[in-house]
């Protein structure tokens, strides 16, 4: 609320001083004070007459202003900011600058007005587009594509600050990583930005290395192998790049993984990978 401060005197020409400070987004977000006030000059009836004009003119626009461009009016609450927003900044600014969480009616409105993402040409080069992969192979693997679902899925129940760009990044570099071995047998990893995607990396890694396990405790041999480890994670990641919107703080991926794979209570990603490899 601006500050509006009527000083009454016992002049008989002059009633009263309106003094006010206007909210700043007309003057790019100065502050401005009635020098008339300060000084203790006495305005002319016109002059108090069109300050107050002014003080109803600004009023509105400063108390229904919307909290990020402070220029238009605010027309819906943002969960995000815990203020008001107007439309336009809500859709410019929504999984860009502005974390929205997954029960945002704005957020599920808009994905459901999205038109799926498609890869018509030739995929880019983020997504290994020399790595093919067939029907039969997702037939073929369908316990480990199932576990690596489920293990990401628990992952981002357990920490709700992940973003689809992590697990892109995590899997990106182990796809690396399983290209380099293939390519020259070398063993090397890519250098990851965050302990987060190390994370994520590491209880993938785990589950891998238990699957494998599991294999040669009911077959007596290992079948999995690491040109089939590349592709699982290529697939993976192809299929969360179809179902995220590409925003920087997007979870499109991350929400549709949790309709299909809800928490049913506090999760122990470390503890739960072996659990979920079911041999046939």
């Amino acid at each position: 609320m601006l500050d509006l401060c009527v000083s009454y005197t016992k002049l008989p020409r002059v009633q009263s001083i309106f003094r006010h400070i206007s909210c700043g987004f007309s003057t790019g977000g100065a502050r401005k004070v009635n020098v008339h006030a300060v000084s203790g000059v006495l305005p002319d009836r016109n002059v108090i007459m069109n300050e107050a004009s002014t003080f109803r003119s600004l009023s509105p626009r400063c108390w229904l202003s919307c909290a990020i461009c402070h220029l238009r009016k605010e027309k819906r609450f943002c969960l995000a900011l815990h203020d008001r927003i107007c439309a336009q900044c809500c859709g410019e600014q929504r999984e860009v600058t502005l974390d929205c969480p997954s029960e945002c009616p704005y957020l599920q409105q808009a994905r459901q007005h999205e038109k799926p993402r498609e890869f018509a040409g030739p995929l880019p080069e983020e997504l290994f587009p020399a790595v093919e992969i067939g029907q039969d192979f997702l037939a073929l693997h369908e316990q480990l594509l199932a576990g690596i679902a489920q293990t990401l899925a628990s992952i981002t129940h357990s920490d709700r600050n992940l973003h689809d760009r992590d697990l892109i990044g995590a899997l990106s570099n182990m796809a690396k990583s399983y290209q380099t071995l293939l390519a020259s047998g070398l063993v090397y990893q890519e250098s990851t930005p965050n302990p987060t995607q190390q994370h994520i990396i590491n209880v993938l890694n785990e589950l891998l290395r238990e699957f494998r396990q599991v294999e040669s405790q009911n077959q007596g041999y290992t079948s999995l192998k690491d040109r089939d480890v590349l592709k699982v994670l290529v697939f993976t990641l192809r299929w969360i790049s179809l179902h995220t919107s590409g925003r920087p703080l997007a979870r499109g991926f991350i929400d549709f993984m949790h309709d299909r794979f809800p928490a049913t209570g506090p999760v122990d990603t470390a503890a739960e990978t072996g659990s979920r490899i079911i041999m046939p």
